[in-house]
């Protein structure tokens, strides 16, 4: 039996005995210091004890950003529970189907999301046997809290006990529900601490989703591991992050690329509002590529654009510094401390795991991961476990190569590929070429039926402000860059990419993409 520390309850236990009165945790409503969070969670985890949850049961979040979320996730860890948190972007039907699911047997909600809560309770064939409602006047959740002493033990887990239930974007399909122990969270707020250099006086914005494993699992729990304190924002808006920023202090923010394009154009703009961003010491981003001349442009503004790569899976994997953020832009970084990563050759993955071979430096391969970041599988779903994870190794699905000092670069997805004249073309090089060319925003390049090569590539392309679609100048500028059986055979112009919560586009739904010889991306 490991220590009690495994359990995430434990560490604000500890800060509200050493460092009470700091700033943790605050939100539109309120502000809570170390000693005021424990309380609260403390409390919180009575209200679910007496709602009869216990050891790795479930209990539901459909949330937006606010204290209560943080304070479910680590109330239902001190009571050895499992939480789920709920996409609060889906619909009545797509929840119902994740509550038939998990099974739990309590729902918090609060009144924005009331309606698809209670929509999807009536559809469910086991909906959950209690609910919690937040956010209104008078506040349920505040009077439960009020009216139970707080409940001071903390259950002792191992590190493989189960926390939390975070089902995957979901591009194709039904979401899958990756099953994350404690020692997961433990392990991705030490690397978190190591990479970001986190420090009780950091100050972390949280405008990412909480139902997300990037707002919750890499910015917001690493930092009250560490004892720094968070701020959260409802939702995203580029000019009340960069005010935040100003008045609040903050020292770092995350946020996915369709973000930091908005930002930037905030910060272009803002020719009569110059905010005061001192405090700064970097901005990160994750959950997809991101152009390399993005880095660049915020270097102009004196800000420094890290990069990470990670999955729900399994958090983060690998990490950009911030003294090679413009070097090595392009790639993800080095492998985190607490993780096991090889590049393993795709011909050898269906040999058994022993027969594995890693790809030659440069070379495309397979990453794979093992270590104490990995989720115990995908619940009650032992197929799709069994394809994932291969002994202590788990498949990302994810290409990648290596250089010589030992930076990521990804490439693509291992089934977002076309082969064109019997050569493999990825479509992650291809958008990272064109994405480079001045006049385009975004793009998303998918494989197509052509009668001469058996696929080709076809181009979706959102232009910048003020720029038109110029298929002849993009394919010039790819002759110099790309070999041609790399050319797209067809740009179009599309006013933006569908894409996940998360930021990953979801090519599927591209426009004639139902047409194309492309593969159903992951989720």
């Amino acid at each position: 039996m490991e220590s009690p520390d495994v359990n995430i309850a434990s560490w604000i236990r500890k800060h509200a005995a050493t460092c009470g009165s700091r700033r943790a945790l605050a939100d539109a409503d309120r502000t809570l210091d170390y000693a005021a969070l424990d309380g609260r969670i403390s409390r919180c985890a009575a209200v679910l004890e007496a709602r009869g949850i216990g050891s790795r049961d479930r209990v539901a979040l459909l949330l937006g950003n606010r204290t209560a979320f943080v304070e479910v996730v680590i109330a239902a860890a001190q009571l050895g529970a499992i939480t789920v948190p709920l996409n609060a972007r889906l619909t009545a039907w797509e929840i119902h189907r994740q509550l038939d699911d998990c099974t739990p047997k309590l729902l918090v909600y609060d009144r924005e999301h009331a309606d698809v809560a209670e929509g999807a309770c009536d559809a469910a064939q086991s909906p959950p046997g209690s609910l919690l409602r937040c956010g209104d006047e008078p506040d349920a959740y505040e009077a439960a809290l009020a009216s139970v002493q707080p409940r001071i033990a903390i259950e002792r887990v191992h590190g493989d006990h189960p926390m939390m239930i975070l089902y995957t974007s979901g591009t194709t399909g039904i979401p899958k529900g990756a099953l994350l122990p404690h020692r997961k969270t433990l392990y991705n707020g030490l690397n978190a601490e190591r990479f970001f250099r986190l420090v009780p006086d950091d100050h972390v914005l949280v405008m990412l989703p909480l139902f997300h494993s990037f707002g919750l699992s890499i910015l917001t729990l690493p930092a009250l591991q560490a004892a720094a304190s968070v701020t959260l924002q409802p939702r995203f808006d580029p000019s009340e992050v960069w005010e935040t920023v100003e008045r609040e202090c903050i020292t770092f923010f995350g946020g996915v690329p369709t973000m930091f394009q908005r930002l930037l154009d905030t910060l272009d703009a803002s020719e009569t509002r110059r905010y005061d961003l001192s405090t700064l010491r970097f901005l990160f981003t994750s959950g997809a590529a991101i152009p390399i001349e993005r880095v660049r442009d915020f270097e102009r503004h004196g800000l420094v654009l890290k990069q990470g790569y990670g999955q729900t899976e399994t958090s983060t994997l690998c990490c950009l510094e911030a003294q090679d953020a413009l070097r090595k832009a392009g790639s993800v970084g080095r492998p985190v401390e607490h993780a096991e990563i090889r590049v393993v050759t795709v011909r050898s993955l269906d040999e058994p795991v022993e027969n594995w071979t890693d790809a030659a430096t440069g070379d495309t391969g397979e990453v794979v991961v093992k270590g104490p970041i990995t989720m115990l599988g995908y619940w009650q779903r032992p197929e799709e476990t069994a394809e994932t994870l291969r002994g202590e190794w788990l498949r990302t699905h994810d290409l990648a190569s290596v250089d010589d000092e030992g930076f990521v670069t990804l490439v693509g997805r291992a089934r977002d590929l076309y082969i064109s004249g019997g050569e493999n073309v990825y479509p992650a090089e291809v958008e990272a070429v064109f994405g480079e060319h001045s006049a385009v925003r975004e793009i998303a390049v998918i494989g197509i039926p052509d009668e001469r090569w058996g696929e080709s590539g076809r181009a979706y392309v959102v232009c910048e402000t003020g720029q038109a679609l110029d298929a002849d100048a993009l394919l010039a500028w790819g002759r110099e860059r790309l070999a041609v059986f790399k050319l797209p055979s067809e740009f179009v112009s599309v006013p933006a990419l569908p894409r996940t919560v998360s930021g990953k586009v979801q090519k599927h739904l591209l426009p004639g993409a139902e047409d194309a010889a492309m593969l159903p991306p992951e989720s």
